[in-house]
């Protein structure tokens, strides 16, 4: 049965989606409508299954989850080989990563609201509490912010995967395309 879209159309416009909620992430610096909400919701899981560890890891766990859960499902989608979706969700971990950098940058000024009040994460992970480098906030924020870009491009790259090998196997010449041997 052939696919309802076709692979080199379906990868244009995964490779289109991730373009877009990059440029919502990066470009205009929002949070993702619906992605980002549900990557919320995977930082607080993060708090959540870790409240068994020490509170540092507890602490990290939250943005650690939100990232780590995109990348997951995008392993997932990339072993059943299906570049499109893999690719999508790669620059949906990039757009996780831009959301958690806020969230660094922000450890020393503690302005943005947080869900049901509480301790800021990055305030405590890097106050005195914990690793002591409130100062290197901003650095760190700008390391996770760039590898969040690295994940983007790198999701839409994945993406047009299907649609490169489309182009590539009907425009090669006749001698170089595979087939049955001749004879």
């Amino acid at each position: 049965m052939a696919p309802l879209v076709p692979p080199a159309a379906r990868a244009l416009a995964a490779a289109a989606a991730a373009g877009l909620i990059g440029w919502i992430a990066f470009g205009r610096g929002d949070r993702v409508p619906l992605l980002g909400w549900i990557g919320v919701a995977f930082h607080e899981f993060g708090h959540v299954a870790t409240t068994w560890a020490p509170e540092m890891a507890m602490f990290l766990a939250g943005s650690v989850a939100q990232v780590l859960i995109p990348l997951l499902i995008a392993l997932y989608f990339g072993v059943r080989r299906d570049l499109a979706a893999a690719g999508l969700c790669l620059a949906w971990a990039g757009t996780a990563a831009q959301d958690a950098s806020v969230y660094i940058a922000d450890a020393p000024h503690q302005a943005l609201p947080l869900l049901g009040g509480g301790q800021h994460d990055w305030a405590y992970i890097l106050g005195p509490e914990g690793f002591d480098a409130i100062s290197r906030a901003a650095a760190l924020a700008a390391a996770v912010r760039t590898a969040g870009l690295v994940l983007l491009l790198a999701g839409v790259v994945v993406c047009l995967v299907p649609a490169i090998r489309w182009v590539a196997a009907r425009t090669a010449p006749d001698a170089v395309r595979p087939g049955p041997p001749a004879g």
